[in-house]
């Protein structure tokens, strides 16, 4: 029998959104404040996943704060189209969220997309249920903003009307409990309506519980388990924070959970998820009518055996339809890779950017041939335009390589590579030059409100060569001349910092590994990056 070993997504591929048209299965998870938008993912068979690309190509998300941009999209298929419904989370403040959410559309999940339609600012976390009736319902997460009540108000539904491209404007309360519950997603089977709940926030109590009702509109009966997935009572397990999962039926009509979880790296016996939060399969049944998993108990599997199974398949609502015409050939989930620059663009299934594509004057392919001439923008504290490009780290033991030629003039320049998971956490070795050492190395961290730099490193003259390797809860870094040996840097550094379990504040993302050129004076210094690539060590979920 095939097994899937989790994570099938490894790395940052939160809010798995699961979908089976025909013979194939799509997956889109989350990307935040990261560019490009919505990241795509397709198989034939739930073992073996490749990156197709994103849904939202060009969206500029500039202004959106850490952890905030695009959560928790839906995907679904109906009408003969692939749906696509997301949140662009822009304020968090206190009680205060600005939201907007949106929905897409393509006849190929490769795209075109359509232009989005407004779906309101209710809340968050929207997911399409399209009713075998023939009608289109939103359910999702509804916001109070008011201090003295819950924020998170009730998971409601309000009918979309596709012939006017918009909602009723009406919303029902279908669910509340004391918890907080979110990430809902609305299943009919048989004489069913099964409400897939996200419960005890994304974090370590996270879990994922259901409640049924033989009408849309309840009244909703909530499971007598507590969960249904959860690993908040097994701090030892390898996929820690399971939950905020979605339902796909397979053509012989076994059933699968998508969900999300974590694998930790201790520090100190701390537990500190710096790859943020994966995307893994469960094979689950349905017992006297209640969802539970197939071999029994609320933990996650590693290693999941798929069943060949038979029977008709049930109307869900979620889409079924024949598999689109064509194949989009994607890079295979390779564990070491080298890109050098010689295509005429930024290959978006390996590289992310922050917030915005980086214009064709920032990042030049063209410049000079063979390399990525990337111009220096804002600080790592701004919030609009900083050039940087950033891979996800897959697996708690990675080195990252980079070949730079960078010649800067002031302190006020530098480049180099880093390690980065939002505005107040990162760790970036970095050519820069002041008066008193000339053109130097230096490690420069920023944990939360302070930033400190290590003492001067003598670069070596010509091109570089910087590398950094990842080992757990540890970050260190090595440089040397273009083709001389290496030299480490002084000092490990806390990787265990870039994550989301460090500090007061809630993070949402996880660990990238890439290069960043700074110019603080927006001169229109550049420097020039030869090659840079990954390679991950294999890893088991514990």
């Amino acid at each position: 029998m095939p097994v899937i070993r989790n994570p099938v997504l490894r790395g940052f591929n939160p809010d798995p959104s699961i979908l089976r048209v025909g013979g194939d299965y799509y997956i889109a998870t989350s990307t935040f404040e990261y560019h490009p938008a919505v990241r795509l993912h397709h198989s034939t068979d739930l073992v073996h996943w490749t990156t197709l690309g994103h849904a939202l190509d060009g969206i500029d998300l500039r202004g959106v704060p850490d952890s905030g941009g695009v959560w928790a999209p839906s995907l679904s298929h109906a009408d003969g189209r692939f749906w696509l419904a997301y949140s662009i989370v822009r304020t968090m403040d206190g009680d205060d969220k600005d939201i907007d959410n949106y929905l897409v559309t393509a006849e190929s999940v490769t795209g075109p997309w359509s232009e989005p339609v407004h779906l309101g600012s209710r809340g968050f976390d929207f997911s399409f249920f399209h009713d075998p009736d023939g009608t289109h319902w939103i359910v999702g997460v509804q916001w109070d903003q008011r201090p003295e009540h819950p924020s998170f108000s009730g998971l409601v539904v309000e009918q979309y009307l596709p012939g006017e491209r918009r909602t009723t404007g009406e919303a029902t309360v279908i669910y509340r409990e004391d918890g907080l519950v979110e990430g809902p997603n609305l299943y009919r089977i048989g004489e069913w309506y099964h409400l897939l709940i996200a419960a005890g926030g994304t974090g370590w109590n996270h879990g994922i519980t259901v409640a049924r009702s033989r009408s849309l509109l309840g009244p909703y009966q909530r499971d007598e388990r507590e969960a249904v997935l959860t690993t908040r009572d097994a701090p030892g397990h390898p996929l820690q924070k399971a939950g905020h999962g979605e339902l796909v039926q397979t053509p012989g009509g076994d059933w699968v959970l998508a969900h999300l979880a974590s694998r930790p790296a201790l520090h100190l016996g701390e537990r500190y998820c710096t790859l943020g939060r994966e995307t893994c399969l469960q094979r689950v049944v349905f017992d006297d009518g209640w969802l539970r998993l197939a071999d029994g108990g609320h933990h996650p599997s590693v290693d999941v055996e798929l069943a060949v199974g038979s029977g008709e398949r049930a109307a869900t609502g979620r889409g079924d339809a024949p598999a689109p015409g064509g194949d989009t050939d994607a890079a295979a989930g390779v564990r070491a890779w080298t890109d050098d620059f010689d295509a005429p663009g930024l290959d978006s299934r390996r590289w992310s950017t922050l917030r915005r594509a980086l214009p064709q004057d920032v990042a030049d392919l063209g410049a000079r041939t063979g390399w990525l001439r990337l111009r220096g923008g804002h600080s790592a504290a701004s919030v609009f335009d900083q050039s940087m490009i950033l891979t996800r780290v897959e697996e708690r033991q990675a080195q990252f390589e980079a070949v730079i030629a960078a010649e800067p003039r002031t302190p006020r320049e530098a480049a180099g590579v880093i390690a980065w998971y939002d505005r107040s956490g990162w760790i970036w070795l970095q050519v820069t030059f002041d008066a008193e050492n000339g053109r130097h190395l230096r490690v420069v961290r920023r944990d939360g409100a302070v930033t400190t730099r290590s003492a001067p490193v003598a670069a070596p003259e010509g091109p570089l060569r910087l590398r950094a390797s990842l080992d757990g809860p540890c970050l260190a870094f090595a440089v040397a001349g273009d083709d001389g040996a290496w030299r480490e840097v002084p000092d490990v550094h806390p990787a265990w910092t870039l994550s989301d379990d460090h500090g007061a504040r809630l993070r949402f993302t996880g660990m990238f590994l890439g290069v960043r050129a700074d110019d603080l004076d927006g001169r229109g210094w550049t420097v020039d990056i030869d090659r840079a690539g990954v390679r991950f060590l294999p890893s088991q979920a514990s």
